[in-house]
């Protein structure tokens, strides 16, 4: 399958490592921005494969994960109304609220549905037009586009009981805000190449510029992070600091112009509060006005919900890059993916649930026993 076996090649990660380990000659902390590479550099054991100057810190990039907890109770209180079809992603419906998840409000008699695409809820609406019908829209600029169309679309065909939940967030501000936070240690990003082939190169080198940090745009294969980590480190140790499209076969400078237009008509630029962060300043997407008809939040008025994190959960440490999953007390003991005290055990992006899969027992091979094609 093309490039599945291209960018899995044994000998060209092991050329491409050799390289790293001759240009890297003092420490360097970088960060891959998305769960997706986390979850590659786990699985391949890419981290393990570095010389000890290179370390990679995982960063807040699941979608899933920084998720605030007051819009996931939200989503449960909309979801438990029985005039109500809750449309979900399948991996939101495991992420644990203050008392509960979407799975047992379905257990209790809850119409939660797992859908592929917005346009699936939309279906649903048109389906049932005496029930409302609540998609829950959550991810960065990756998935924006497609629910843009579907709110766009619905509002178009006049369906009036389809309304979205939205929790989109954008990644610029968020690294913004990784760089001015006093324990930031990152010295330079991998950035989401799914990310950038939507919005394009745009917002990236006034962020590089103005805090001096090279930021190489990545996929996600193997061969694509080695690759990113190559040109990162070279332009660590030559002193640069510019953005460099290391996945050229996916992301243009420009991005996609006609999503672009779609979230511009559709959504306004919000501040947003990150699951285990905070509150990032413009760092979030909300219907606009023209929009606003469909917002779940505004239709079923969901306000004044209190939220309480679990005292043991140390995710938002793990989304910030302060600690490794394995470095949670509660990691693989009382929190589990069968029964997780945080997203980041949950979603298929999350670091934790990474660590879990392919490291439990953090047991750390050999060079010859870990491969980044395995």
């Amino acid at each position: 399958m093309k490039y599945l076996e291209e960018f899995q090649n044994p000998e060209l990660a092991r050329r491409l490592l050799d390289e790293i380990r001759a240009t890297a000659t003092r420490p360097w902390a970088l960060m891959e921005v998305c769960g997706g590479q986390t979850h590659t550099i786990i699985r391949h054991g890419i981290d393990q494969l570095l010389p000890d100057q290179v370390e990679l810190i995982h960063g807040p990039g699941c979608p899933v994960c920084v998720t605030p907890l007051e819009v996931i109770d939200k989503a449960l209180e909309i979801a438990a109304r029985p005039d109500v079809i809750f449309c979900s992603f399948g991996d939101m419906l495991r992420v644990p609220g203050s008392d509960r998840d979407l799975f047992q409000v379905r257990g209790q008699g809850g119409d939660v549905r797992v859908v592929y695409s917005p346009l699936d809820a939309l279906k649903i609406a048109q389906q049932n037009p005496h029930r409302e019908v609540v998609f829950f829209g959550i991810g960065f600029e990756t998935t924006a586009p497609p629910n843009a169309m579907t709110v766009h679309q619905a509002r178009k065909l006049g369906i009036p009981n389809f309304s979205m939940l939205v929790s989109h967030v954008r990644v610029p501000p968020a690294i913004e805000a990784i760089m001015t936070s006093p324990s930031c240690r990152v010295q330079a990003f991998l950035a989401a190449g799914h990310v950038c082939s939507v919005m394009g190169l745009g917002e990236y080198p006034e962020l590089a510029d103005r805090f001096q940090v090279p930021i190489v745009v990545t996929g996600f294969e193997p061969l694509d992070i080695l690759e990113g980590i190559r040109r990162t480190v070279r332009q660590l140790e030559r002193g640069e600091h510019s953005v460099d499209n290391a996945y050229p076969r996916a992301v243009r400078s420009e991005g996609n112009p006609a999503a672009q237009a779609m979230l511009a008509d559709v959504f306004e630029v919000t501040d947003r509060s990150w699951r285990g962060i905070g509150t990032i300043p413009a760092s979030g997407w909300r219907l606009s006005e023209r929009y606003r008809d469909y917002d779940a939040e505004y239709r079923f008025s969901v306000d004044g919900i209190t939220t309480r994190e679990p005292a043991a959960c140390r995710s938002g440490e793990v989304l910030q890059g302060l600690i490794k999953p394995h470095e949670c007390e509660a990691f693989g003991t009382t929190c589990t993916p069968r029964s997780p005290l945080g997203a980041t055990m949950v979603s298929s992006e999350g670091a934790c649930a990474a660590y879990y899969l392919y490291r439990r027992l953090g047991i750390t091979p050999t060079p010859q026993e870990a491969s980044p094609v395995a």
